[in-house]
């Protein structure tokens, strides 16, 4: 079962297109699932109601009508909120397509037959990729209800070895969101493919850089796409006979505005004005329909014809060159085609396909032809058709709208670039960047201040200096094509490892990447002609993420070779060879086992340490969300009088690391639940004759029993604090009155006074942690500064010693963006050769 608890109360139809669920299959691309969605806001209402839910001996509960018709309208609600979110990029095509189309050597072609080739072209094309490629197959391959690249790649490195970064546990395969459709058989051989393909480390390389210049043409779209719909929608004002016939410079600085405006409202979060972004994308989409039928009743009726494709073998035998070259144009009718899976995690698969389907489609097809009915008896019109046939009392009504709906397009694929952001940090491919969320309801709604101003500067630099539509089509058309060409060679691998069908089945979806290979190789060809812009920000981009990867992995491996050996640690002794004073000491680190070198360097440095060490992992793992209960990973480095313990976070690439000032006590919590689980379950006992590092237990603080917490912690009864302590406390005290807005909640954990028989070790223990908890919490951190070694090639230098000490330099660091009270942090210094 597929769980994704964003969507509050909400059980989703999406079963109604699943083959796994039906009586006839529609396609043999789709998994067999039992359930695709089930999105609950409490995690305990998840487990309770997948147990509930869980068909027994292999059927499918019953559902009443009253419960069908429920879910049917709350999908209809989705399927509504999704007009704003993911359609607003597709729908605002028609503004700028048929002017992309004849631009060039098809200028000479500008004929009734060729106008009805391009409408022809478009029609299919709309038809095989956008509704074919994604509505009936793409949507189904989510990832727990998440889509996009990052969701593919997400889902492969589940299913195959493909992560450059060694630090996935077997313990990562228990959790919920990890598992995907049915339970596979364990002793099935993995295909020849998949062997070869984990064998071979430069193969996972290429794969990783596929995916990072998919996510880099989704940031370039970010900064291309306000400045082409913006442009297209106000270039209104500038048409001859209709309008203002404002001069061109004007008309442009009016864009340079409008854009301005869009991104400095995006630190407002999305969802104050979201509420208007569907009744305008409807209002669009109704009112380009109305146009596109009044087109093709009062100019050329007979252009419902060129729906045949003979139209399209016409259009090609007649132009050449000029026609292949001309596809560069006809592929900006399906730009924005990638929202529908790269905002699925927003809704789900059954009301994106309803509201595409039912409206989006129809609408499209229609206007685009109604457009080509009126160019067909107009030809010179080609340059501003959209605008021109517009029906004259209606022409300022249709201006406002598609001026808004551009924002609204825009709107949508900068919140898309924050999440894909995000999505790449978590990965380890992107510097470390403020995440604000923005929203205390909606979960996926993120503010990043610093991509947010570089997408402005970019955009109006675009603007600026093509201050022309149809070179910065040429831009957005490649970037866009490349993306979904990507989303084919990556599904065409989920198909084999994840899904497991036969070779055969990934070999027939590979049909798509060779349409889309035509139209990517005539979007190629208009390179010169604005084009590189795409490639240069996709390079400048997937140079950044590829840099930074290859220096977070460099700096793993290090710490991995490295750690400190056990069989040292041991012969120290408890005491560790120096004073333990009182208090915790969380030392973070990378590494998900093994002890680093940073600690190490702290024990050889200086002469005390505390009495309780907690090596503390914040890991994200290759899925979308961690549930809470399943967050903490609490195991046991050395044996029981040494106190130390490890604790990995873990944290999926959609997950948002909040600053509530309570991972201290969930941290304790946790702690002690699993010396008392320790104790009673044979398992999680050491002994002297096994290792002590690797044993690990999933710790869920909500149901943690064995401290009980008060609120207020009272320092003047406490017996067991010394002088230093105290002191402590007042200088903490002393900080958090003069830092209101961070103060942190104070509580104070104690012994139940009832309840089973406590051993007197693990009794012992556990007041020990307690004390020093009351004692104060030490965060240690390794500043370190990464060098190439003197032996290394001019290449790597130039990686290490320049691009990447000068991301680390001038991103955030790791104490701010894992939200570490500054008092308490001890940074050790350290200097990695790799």
């Amino acid at each position: 079962m597929c769980v994704d608890r964003k969507k509050p109360y909400f059980i989703s139809l999406s079963y109604l297109l699943v083959p796994g669920l039906t009586s006839a299959p529609l396609s043999p691309f789709l998994p067999q699932f039992d359930l695709v969605v089930l999105s609950i806001c409490d995690p305990h209402w998840i487990r309770l109601l997948l147990k509930r839910m869980e068909p027994e001996s292999g059927t499918l509960p019953s559902r009443s009508p009253s419960q069908f018709f429920l879910n049917l309208s709350r999908n209809l609600l989705l399927a509504y909120q999704s007009f704003g979110v993911v359609y607003g990029d597709l729908s605002t095509s028609p503004l700028y397509v048929y002017r992309s189309v004849f631009f060039g050597d098809l200028t000479d072609y500008q004929t009734p037959d060729a106008i009805f080739g391009a409408f022809s072209l478009i029609f299919w094309t709309l038809t095989l990729i956008p509704l074919l490629k994604y509505v009936f197959i793409v949507l189904s391959a989510d990832d727990n209800g998440e889509g996009g690249t990052i969701a593919l790649y997400s889902l492969l490195c589940r299913h195959a070895k493909f992560s450059l970064l060694p630090n996935q546990q077997a313990a990562d395969e228990e959790l919920l969101s990890y598992k995907y459709g049915p339970s596979q058989p364990t002793s099935q051989s993995p295909s020849p493919l998949k062997r070869f393909l984990e064998k071979h480390k430069k193969l996972r390389t290429a794969l990783l850089i596929v995916v990072l210049l998919g996510a880099s043409m989704v940031i370039g779209d970010g900064v291309i796409t306000p400045a082409i719909s913006v442009m297209s929608a106000v270039s209104g004002l500038q048409v001859q006979g209709v309008g203002l016939e404002l001069s061109h410079g004007t008309v442009l600085l009016f864009a340079c505005v409008i854009l301005i405006g869009l991104f400095a409202l995006q630190h407002t979060g999305t969802q104050r004005v979201a509420i208007v972004f569907a009744p305008i994308v409807i209002l669009w989409l109704i009112s380009i329909c109305g146009i596109g039928l009044y087109n093709i009743i009062h100019w050329n009726p007979k252009i419902v014809y060129a729906l045949s494709p003979h139209y399209i073998i016409k259009f090609f035998r007649e132009t050449g060159r000029a026609g292949w070259l001309s596809l560069g144009g006809v592929l900006l009718s399906i730009t924005g085609t990638e929202a529908m899976f790269a905002d699925l995690g927003h809704f789900t698969a059954f009301s994106i396909r309803l509201a595409f389907v039912a409206a989006v489609y129809p609408c499209l097809v229609i206007q685009y032809m109604g457009q080509a009915a009126y160019l067909s008896k107009n030809i010179t019109s080609i340059q501003d058709s959209f605008y021109k046939s517009i029906p004259e009392p209606v022409f300022w009504p249709v201006f406002v709208i598609a001026t808004l709906a551009s924002v609204v397009g825009s709107q949508a694929i900068i919140s898309a670039t924050f999440s894909i952001v995000k999505q790449c940090h978590a990965l380890g491919c992107f510097p470390r960047v403020k995440i604000v969320h923005t929203s205390k309801h909606m979960f996926g709604q993120i503010y990043i201040p610093e991509i947010n101003w570089i997408l402005m500067v970019l955009t109006l630099l675009i603007a600026v200096g093509f201050q022309d539509t149809t070179l910065v089509g040429h831009a957005y058309g490649l970037a866009c094509m490349t993306v979904m060409f990507i989303t084919t060679f990556l599904m065409a691998l989920v198909i084999t490892f994840v899904w497991q069908k036969h070779i055969a089945y990934a070999t027939i979806f590979l049909v798509f990447a060779f349409i889309e290979g035509i139209y990517l190789s005539a979007a190629i060809m208009k390179v010169p002609q604005g084009g590189w812009v795409s490639l240069l920000l996709a390079f400048v981009f997937m140079v950044i993420m590829y840099v930074w990867h290859y220096g977070t992995r460099k700096k793993y491996n290090h710490d991995l070779h490295n750690k400190v050996s056990l069989k040292w640690l041991l012969g120290l002794g408890p005491s560790l060879g120096i004073v333990r004073v009182p208090g915790i000491g969380l030392i973070y680190s990378e590494l998900a086992t093994g002890v680093p070198p940073i600690f190490s360097h702290f024990v050889t440095n200086l002469p005390a340490f505390h009495n309780v060490l907690v090596f503390v992992c914040v890991k994200h793992v290759p899925v979308p969300f961690v549930l809470p209960e399943e967050r903490f990973l609490i195991g046991r480095i050395c044996p029981r009088p040494y106190r130390m313990y490890r604790c990995i976070v873990r944290y999926g690439y959609k997950d948002i690391q909040r600053d509530d000032g309570n991972f201290e006590n969930q941290l304790i919590q946790s702690i002690a639940e699993f010396i008392q689980m320790e104790a009673v379950e044979p398992r999680l006992s050491t002994s002297e004759n096994t290792s002590f590092d690797g044993r690990m237990a999933v710790i869920s603080t909500r149901s943690n029993t064995t401290l009980t917490v008060s609120d207020q912690l009272d320092s003047t009864s406490s017996a067991i604090q010394s002088s230093k302590s105290l002191m402590l406390q007042r200088l903490r005290s002393d900080y958090d009155d003069e830092n209101p807005q961070i103060r942190r909640r104070q509580v104070r954990f104690q012994l139940p006074s009832s309840g089973p028989v406590m051993d007197d070790a693990v009794r012992d223990e556990l007041l020990q942690l307690i004390q020093a908890k009351e004692a104060g919490v030490a965060y240690i951190m390794g500043h370190s500064y990464v060098k190439a070694r003197r032996s290394s090639s001019y290449l790597k230098k130039l990686v290490i010693d320049i691009g990447y000490s000068f991301l680390r330099k001038n991103c955030r660091g790791p104490a701010v963006a894992l939200h570490i009270p500054h008092i308490s942090l001890i940074e050790v210094g350290m200097i990695y050769y790799v």
